[in-house]
């Protein structure tokens, strides 16, 4: 059954590779000068239909001042050029056709307007944010804060984006968002996708991409909509190399390295990074629960447990392939990834248990140790093909592997006389091989229609255990009770069509996605645990439509519909326990059912700058942690579908420059969210909840600049049972070019006032729980990057592209 995907793909890629004599696909070549014959970086370049002045594609000046539009049918075309502090530019009209198929604009050279700053020089940079209407865009680099950071860190702190205790993410007020790289899904979820993001270093990104309406192309997953991070890619031709180190210093330390090495020619492209996280932490965590008689209303008892968490290890990266052209239409390439992960964790708490007056009954020590070791390794291969400058076909083959392992030792100590001493050890080793093929063709049409179309399969297949022992006598024992061996195999075959039509200022997209999945999980069994088996098989159709209206030059209006849904990740369909305390254990769920969501929005952009939009979205089977308590005093997490959720929200984005030397980027999102379920009895919650996100750029001259940032998220909550308390915080730093703009060196402060902790109260059955957990935020980082080598424009390479379940992916606790 995984043969078939796999030999479908070689063979694919083999008959693609006949196709070398094709037609050429149309280029225009662009080079933008200052009026002192320098390069200039970061110019916007709007490529625009002649026939109706409607946009095509923006792109940025490389540091080169060069930049390529490719892919583009036969037509007429205009290029319109513009730079702060430089008067803009429109070029004449340029012709594609099959004599003129490779276009190269004379160099542009702009002249500056300023009058007032004659000391400053004046450099063209790129935004922090740059907000479009089906799409926000993080440029990481520009973000000043961003050295030394991780991945997560620079996804907490972007416009619409927030992360709650336990690194779950939202957007716009919505969990269930699908995280990808390079345009392939991460098959994560849960703790080990806050690995991974954790493990990167910032400084490996490129861009983040934020959709909240993806077209049909996109797998369906993801019910909010879709990050994307993409990584650095080299276009320069020759050997070039970028270094990044950096220090930071909280209440422990932190080291942050990597090095991108890119050789190009004519013929080939070859690259290579690495990255590694040396790192300690801490987290503190307090937690106060106060359990109830039947009423729910009279006290019967509290349980104090303030835990300190220390944490060390490091995280390696790596990324290395080879791009090969056959000819100048077809690119054949192979990519490899791999990630190292260790991290120790010692967690010294104590649980103190009180009667209804807060009189001391007795007071337990805890102790508790986790050992993780993290190993993946992934090949792409891909294939792209032109068969000219109307039509193109590309595929991808994905091979990818986790290896997790985690070994937990618990000891439980009441210290009086008669006392006694409990200790137990679980280790859980966990298994994940995928297989993921695709094949996408696209055709452009003389009367500006655009068809896409694919096909899709993936093959996952997950191996679970946890082996749980406790020690009687002095001698380890099995605990059959706990003790449990998962295993699960997925298939999802998904089949996608986009038509999209462009005429005078109407933009018209409209597109269809089939999704079949079968699952299978097998419960094995144990001498007192029963095996138990469960299937399933579900196809779904995914609408999604797009509308643009251009009124004027400065007005646009849009509106997009789409189709949406969740799975259940992996090991959350687990039924049996693990461990997290004493006191607190996590449970899975054989029943779980994916979500499905409906997503609406209506959105203004005025020129470019200020993008406000209404969205509305309603999900059927809610997925939502479910708390639940037993008569022992023990606290059961786990997950499940509630009934429903709707969210009405008003989002509001802004990016103005004040003054030459001052850029603002800032966003606004509230919400207003109702979920209603059953739970034990049931629920109904409303709220209306607001993140909101501003980042100052400062530019001044010899090379000096600064940054001043910050976030807040009010009052919120994403499950039924537990409302988060508002947090946010500031941050600023200062960055200074050198060695002939080659290298910077950049100073920076995270969370100045210690203001990012998350507090919030969950409701269990008959009883609930007040935390407070703070990390390791308030840091200074001193880092330092060069780059060497030759620095000459060329092409970019192809991402290749995986199936959602990445997504899914988790050790279930």
């Amino acid at each position: 059954m995984i043969r078939r995907p796999i030999l479908l793909t070689i063979c694919l890629m083999a008959t693609l590779t006949a196709f070398c004599q094709q037609p050429e696909k149309g280029k225009i070549f662009i080079t933008v000068l200052n009026d002192k014959k320098l390069a200039l970086e970061n110019v916007s370049i709007d490529l625009l239909r002649r026939q109706d002045s409607s946009l095509i594609s923006t792109q940025l000046t490389d540091s080169t001042g060069s930049t390529l539009f490719d892919n583009l049918p036969p037509g007429e075309y205009l290029c319109k050029v513009s730079s702060v502090n430089y008067n803009p530019w429109i070029t004449g009209t340029l012709r594609i056709n099959h004599e003129e198929q490779v276009l190269k604009v004379p160099t542009i050279i702009l002249q500056s307007n300023s009058t007032t700053l004659k000391e400053v020089k004046v450099v063209a940079r790129k935004p922090f944010v740059q907000q479009m209407t089906d799409k926000v865009v993080i440029n990481v680099d520009a973000g000043i804060t961003n050295a030394g950071a991780t991945v997560m860190e620079v996804l907490e702190k972007s416009p619409g984006i927030t992360i709650d205790k336990d690194g779950n993410i939202s957007l716009k007020g919505r969990q269930g968002v699908s995280i990808m790289l390079d345009g392939k899904p991460t098959y994560l979820s849960g703790s080990d996708l806050v690995n991974l993001l954790t493990s990167m270093n910032a400084n490996q990104l490129d861009q983040i991409e934020i959709m909240d309406n993806p077209p049909a192309k996109y797998d369906a997953a993801g019910n909010a909509g879709l990050i994307n991070l993409k990584t650095k890619k080299n276009k320069q031709k020759g050997f070039n190399v970028n270094l990044n180190t950096s220090y930071t210093q909280g209440r422990y330390p932190k080291t942050n390295n990597s090095i991108q090495v890119n050789y190009r020619n004519g013929k080939f492209n070859v690259f290579a990074s690495y990255g590694i996280i040396a790192f300690k932490g801490f987290t503190e965590l307090y937690a106060l629960r106060t359990y109830y008689k039947d009423d729910d209303k009279t006290v019967s008892s509290y349980l104090e447990q303030p835990t300190y968490i220390r944490s060390k290890g490091y995280n390696q990266t790596f990324r290395t392939g080879l791009d090969y052209y056959l000819s100048k239409k077809t690119t054949l390439g192979v990519t490899f990834t791999g990630l190292l992960l260790k991290r120790n964790t010692l967690s010294e708490g104590v649980a103190k248990w009180m009667d209804v007056n807060h009189v001391q009954d007795s007071v337990i020590n805890t102790t508790s140790t986790s050992d993780v070791h993290w190993k993946n390794g992934g090949i792409n291969l891909n294939l792209r093909h032109s068969f000219n400058a109307n039509e193109e076909l590309g595929a991808d083959f994905d091979m990818i592997g986790y290896d997790i392992n985690s070994d937990q030792y618990f000891n439980n100590t009441l210290p009086v006389p008669g006392g006694y001493t409990e200790e137990f050890k679980g280790t859980i080793p966990s298994q994940i091989h995928i297989l993921s093929g695709k094949i996408d063709y696209s055709k452009s049409f003389a009367s500006n229609l655009k068809f896409e179309g694919g096909w899709k399969s993936s093959h996952v297949a997950t191996d679970n255990l946890a082996n749980y022992y406790y020690k009687r006598d002095s001698i380890w024992e099995d605990d059959l009770g706990k003790s449990n061996h998962f295993l699960y195999t997925e298939n999802i075959h998904a089949f996608y069509a986009n038509l999209d039509k462009k005429w005078e200022k109407w933009n018209l997209q409209g597109g269809l996605r089939y999704e079949y999945t079968a699952y299978h999980a097998n419960q094995l069994g144990n001498a007192i645990q029963k095996d138990s088996a469960f299937s399933r098989k579900y196809s779904s159709l995914f609408p999604t439509t797009f509308v643009s209206y251009k009124l004027d030059s400065i007005n646009t209006f849009s509106l997009s519909i789409g189709r949406r849904i969740d799975r259940p990740p992996f090991q959350k369909l687990n039924p049996f326990i693990f461990i997290l305390n004493k006191y607190t254990y996590e449970m899975g769920n054989p029943y779980y059912r994916p979500q499905f969501t409906w997503n609406f929005e209506l959105s203004h952009s005025f020129k470019d700058m200020l993008i406000t939009s209404v969205s509305y979205s309603e999900t059927k089977d809610y997925f939502s942690q479910i708390f639940l308590a037993d008569t022992s005093g023990h606290i059961i997490y786990t997950e499940g579908n509630l009934g429903r959720m709707r969210n009405l929200g008003l989002s509001v984005s802004l990016q103005i420059s004040p003054a030459e030397w001052w850029t603002v980027s800032g966003s606004l999102d509230v919400n207003n969210k109702k979920i209603e379920g059953t739970v034990i009895k049931d629920y109904v919650s409303t709220i209306t909840q607001a993140s909101m996100t501003l980042n100052n750029q400062f530019h001044f001259n010899r090379g000096w600049s600064a940054e001043l940032t910050g976030f807040y998220i009010t009052k919120s909550q994403n499950d039924l049972q537990e409302v988060l308390q508002p947090t946010g915080q500031v941050s600023a730093g200062v960055a200074k070019q050198v060695l002939k703009n080659k290298g910077s060196l950049k100073l920076t402060a995270r969370d100045i006032f210690y203001t990012q902790a998350m507090e919030g109260l969950t409701q269990f059955q008959h009883a609930t729980e007040y935390f407070k957990l703070t990390r390791d935020s308030r840091v200074v980082t001193l880092a330092f990057s060069y780059r060497f080598g030759k620095l000459k424009p060329a092409t970019s390479r192809s991402n290749g592209g995986a199936g959602d379940e990445m997504d899914r992916v988790g050790n279930g606790g």
